[in-house]
């Protein structure tokens, strides 16, 4: 049974070890799925992994077993070329098998190199052409706004796809309709598939950008499993649209991936999947 939110004033009693392993466990799904499609993108998944079990496994109110309950929260990945962090963590929540998992990107399978609403249960929208995630997300919540639904809308985006204008667009329809019940979170892992996004278009400074069109927004260190949770949470209870910019490491846990660009879109080999397997194990190792 998915756990219940934890509550601002209560968060000494967050289980962050059992939130890490869980973050280590959809970083070696992610890394096992790449190596058996051949194909796929690690780099943004394993960045934006602890963000993702933090929803899923902690903030986000949702029913494996009834994917289309009207009052659900919704996860919206705009960055759809990361796929399979998602993949990951709907499979370990039970919405399907997690051996679904090594049929990453197959004709036959459901899970297709991005996000396909219409092929896998828990996907929300659609996604890999970058930029209209946020757009989306406020339509959703316009209408649960109309429909007089409770649920709140998390937004995961990249750095370099707020290079796109549509997002901004988007932050300024979001701010003109006061949408309470959007949170846009920022996974700053600083890398795009060409290099450092600085280098390429600058997108930065993203929180003084987003406060700019309306926002309140926040930066925390996306790693921090304390500190994505309190953030996720405070941002439920904020008038107004949220933005979370979340400083991360592109490629996360796995040395070799880290800070790396050419893992943008490059699946492991046979011996790196076990070179990564087998640090990511030792992680968990030292956490207990």
């Amino acid at each position: 049974m998915h756990p219940a939110p934890v509550s601002l004033d209560n968060l000494e009693v967050l289980d962050t070890l059992g939130l890490k392993k869980t973050a280590n466990q959809l970083r070696q799904d992610v890394v096992r799925m790449t190596c058996a499609a051949g194909s796929g993108h690690p780099g943004g998944s394993l960045s934006s992994a602890d963000i993702v079990t933090a929803l899923y496994f902690q903030v986000m109110n949702h029913r494996p077993a009834e994917p289309k309950w009207p009052e659900r929260d919704r996860f919206i990945l705009s960055k759809g070329h990361c796929a399979p962090i998602l993949y990951a963590a709907l499979a370990n929540s039970g919405y399907f098998p997690v051996d679904d998992l090594l049929n990453l990107r197959k004709i036959d399978c459901h899970l297709q190199g991005h996000p396909d609403m219409n092929k896998t249960i828990g996907v929300e929208i659609s996604s890999g052409s970058l930029g209209q995630g946020l757009s989306i997300s406020i339509g959703m919540a316009l209408a649960m706004r109309l429909d007089n639904l409770p649920g709140h809308i998390f937004t995961l985006l990249g750095d370099g796809e707020s290079q796109e204008g549509e997002v901004w667009e988007a932050a300024m329809a979001a701010a003109q309709y006061k949408l309470d019940h959007l949170t846009a979170i920022v996974d700053a892992n600083g890398l795009q598939i060409d290099g450092f996004t600085k280098d390429i278009m600058n997108v930065e400074p993203l929180p003084a950008k987003y406060e700019a069109f309306g926002w309140t927004a926040r930066s925390i260190d996306g790693h921090d499993m304390q500190q994505i949770v309190e953030a996720l949470e405070w941002s439920k209870t904020v008038p107004g649209p949220v933005a979370i910019i979340a400083k991360t490491v592109k490629g996360k846990g796995v040395s070799f991936m880290e800070n790396q660009a050419g893992w943008h879109g490059k699946a492991p080999t046979e011996e790196q999947r076990e070179q990564a397997i087998t640090e990511l194990k030792a992680e968990v190792e030292a956490l207990a």
